[in-house]
């Protein structure tokens, strides 16, 4: 780094310039007060939302949860650091936060988690947490790290309409080590591959890879899936830009992802991040961390907890006081009540619409006439091919 240029003292005698001060992580990003605000804002409705889903999970209520708590600000700070009206995310079970922080609303969360017709997710017909909204927001499969050709493919497409779209996909740590991660993001990183070295060399695909790495993969431990430090260090293998963050800073993933999104915007092609999270939670609402997982280490998360980590900043700061903490954390309260209300009241879905989107062309495939003469359900009956 450059010295900083001498100036004259009073006395004729050179001395060096004083240093200038840094600014606030926020100033140096152009975060107002008002957006900063907001992701505190939608990180603490992610983390109601999720708890409520908790209880409706024990009440019988939701089939089957699993818990973004501890990823809130990975999910938000990536999701405000993109635009929502050219841009696609590819979430995956634990990205409540950024989807919500890119348009979803607690209502539709809600009506997927109880399996409701209005679903805009599937219709009531898959598991909660597969996230997805027209346009922006792709549903991701249930099979871990297929998701991440769909972003591939996204940015492909984005780059062949010239849209300057930019697509991004989340996955956790357990996923970075199945086929999927290395096929997808090797295809990003080289272009289009198969029609060409040449083509692969100059056209670089605009998708950022985030890997919120909460260190267990369901109960596997990070050492254990690999022999890299960091998820990021296999970016060098892709000759792709890589970078390991502490996730549980939503203003350092803020500015991570703004510059991966800009690299890609400019033709620069992908980047491959590890965010450092915590998982607060069992893996899912069927599993059992205390079987596996230290106290210790469930205690030094807690510790780590990002909505504590951010709002800390803000207080810091002098960013949030309690009469504006207080309003906040009211008014999503009172979303998540109206929310869970309006969702209760929706409509179930018909038992007709089971097969739509299934078969092509038959809407309800009669699976029961086979069995309808013999008295006897398909349950109970032995149905014989001639």
């Amino acid at each position: 780094m450059p010295e900083a240029p001498a100036t004259a003292s009073a006395n004729g005698i050179a001395s060096p310039a004083p240093k200038k001060a840094e600014l606030p992580e926020h100033e140096a990003l152009g975060l107002s007060r008002e957006r900063l605000h907001e992701m505190f804002e939608v990180m603490l409705l992610a983390r109601a939302v999720d708890e409520r889903e908790w209880i409706l999970n024990r009440q019988g209520r939701e089939a089957f949860h699993i818990s973004c708590q501890g990823h809130e600000g990975s999910g938000v700070g990536s999701a405000f650091a993109l635009k929502r009206d050219t841009d696609v995310m590819i979430p995956y079970y634990r990205s409540l936060a950024a989807v919500l922080a890119f348009g979803m609303t607690p209502y539709q969360v809600f009506l997927s988690a109880l399996a409701k017709a209005a679903d805009p997710m599937s219709g009531g017909r898959q598991m909660p947490a597969h996230y997805g909204l027209t346009p922006r927001i792709l549903t991701s499969g249930s099979s871990v790290a297929t998701q991440i050709p769909h972003a591939t493919g996204a940015a492909l497409a984005s780059k062949i309409r010239g849209d300057g779209g930019v697509s991004i996909v989340y996955f956790g740590d357990g996923a970075s080590s199945k086929g999927d991660f290395h096929e997808g993001i090797n295809f990003a990183a080289k272009g289009d591959f198969h029609e060409g070295i040449n083509f692969a060399a100059i056209h670089k695909l605009p998708a950022i890879f985030v890997c919120e790495n909460n260190h267990y993969a369901i109960s596997v431990p990070s050492s254990k899936q690999m022999a890299v430090h960091s998820v990021a260090d296999r970016a060098v293998g892709y000759a792709v830009f890589g970078a390991s963050i502490d996730g549980t800073d939503p203003l350092a993933v803020y500015r991570c992802v703004k510059e991966a999104a800009d690299r890609a915007r400019a033709g620069e092609g992908p980047t491959l991040i590890e965010s450092n999270v915590v998982r607060l939670t069992p893996h899912s609402s069927d599993d059992d961390d205390r079987r596996y997982r230290p106290e210790s280490d469930r205690e030094e998360a807690r510790h780590k907890d990002p909505i504590e980590v951010f709002g800390r900043y803000l207080r810091t700061h002098a960013l949030l006081d309690q009469h504006t903490e207080a309003l906040i954390r009211t008014r999503v309260a009172d979303t998540v009540a109206e929310a869970l209300e309006q969702a209760e009241a929706a409509a179930e879905p018909s038992p007709e619409t089971a097969f739509d989107h299934v078969y092509a062309g038959v809407r309800v495939p009669d699976f029961r006439a086979p069995y309808r003469d013999m008295g006897s359900s398909p349950s109970r009956a032995v149905k014989t091919t001639p």
